[in-house]
């Protein structure tokens, strides 16, 4: 036994060489494959590619001399991403207008493919059917003048309370974190608008949210080296952000059981955002597509994830 656990060292000292050879190759094999037509941008090392380029300084003032030297639109290869940077109003123009839907779809990451419900949300969705249905809904439901109108009173109330806690401070003469009411101000519009009220478990929710952002946001290597699936078991991720989901989906089906069980007891006036996604669930409505509960909870994490990021 002693003798097994002393070769150990010699095994992995011996597979990790061959490993790194064998993906050396195999990555050079692809990008052969997929190097027609790209824009110019820097040298790109082995393996990490042009990551080393935006090391030392913070991304944005790096990829900016970048652009100073190889124009408007250059590549970057980030491990085996294939990036295309633009930096320029008129390329913008290209990419977000005349040729938007080629652009439409998003990138997936270990983070937004599990709380979104693999990209099923507005937000991370692939361009198609789906997604134009869910945008349909979106405008004409969700965002919609009407309903906008409609949580007027909830707006109003919410601010109200705002200038009131001003006021009881006004003659105070330490400092008051306006941030901090702000955001709890915001909280209180779209849970209320959301899910009609606000609750303990709507406050978890969106701790929950803010802990995933913390995630997304981080340096994740396995993102950046999708095809290597042993990475994600190393660094963990995969494991934390599908506990975050689980107390999640756990939290919305209570909400969305409660909804469904009262939906008969509510009047008109207090329809919210989650009531009238359940309509679009049993195809009622003419929609091509009917909403699975997962869909529904993909938009309902979407909505809570912009507060935060908006925050």
């Amino acid at each position: 036994m002693a003798s097994e656990f002393q070769s150990l060292p010699i095994l992995v000292s011996v597979f990790i060489p061959i490993f790194v050879v064998f993906f050396f190759f195999f990555s050079r094999l692809r990008t052969k494959k997929s190097t027609r037509n790209l824009p110019p941008g820097p040298w790109k090392l082995p393996l990490i590619g042009n990551m080393h380029n935006l090391i030392g300084s913070l991304p944005h003032i790096a990829l900016h001399e970048l652009a100073l030297i190889y124009g408007p639109v250059m590549h970057l290869q980030l491990g085996e991403l294939s990036s295309v940077i633009i930096s320029s109003p008129d390329a913008a123009k290209q990419v977000m207008k005349t040729h938007d839907i080629n652009f439409a779809s998003r990138p997936s990451i270990i983070v937004t493919e599990i709380l979104s419900y693999n990209c099923t949300n507005v937000g991370f969705s692939e361009y198609g059917d789906y997604w134009r249905q869910l945008r349909k809904i979106c405008t004409l439901e969700l965002l919609s003048m009407k309903r906008v109108s409609s949580f007027r009173s909830i707006r109003e109330e919410a601010f109200l309370d705002l200038a009131r806690w001003l006021l009881d401070y006004k003659d105070q003469p330490a400092a008051v974190n306006l941030t901090e009411k702000l955001y709890s101000c915001a909280y209180s519009l779209i849970s209320r608008a959301t899910f009609g009220k606000k609750s303990e478990a709507n406050e978890r929710l969106l701790s929950i949210i803010k802990e995933g952002i913390v995630l997304a946001a981080g340096f994740n290597v396995a993102d950046v080296y999708p095809s290597i699936k042993l990475l994600q078991m190393m660094s963990g991720l995969r494991r934390k952000v599908k506990k975050l989901h689980g107390e999640a989906d756990c939290i919305l089906d209570d909400i969305i059981h409660e909804h469904r069980y009262s939906k008969n007891e509510k009047q008109t006036s207090d329809i919210d955002l989650l009531d009238v996604l359940l309509r679009f669930q049993g195809g009622d409505d003419g929609i091509d597509i009917p909403l699975t509960t997962d869909n529904i909870k993909a938009v309902i994490m979407v909505s809570y994830f912009l507060l935060m990021y908006l925050s």
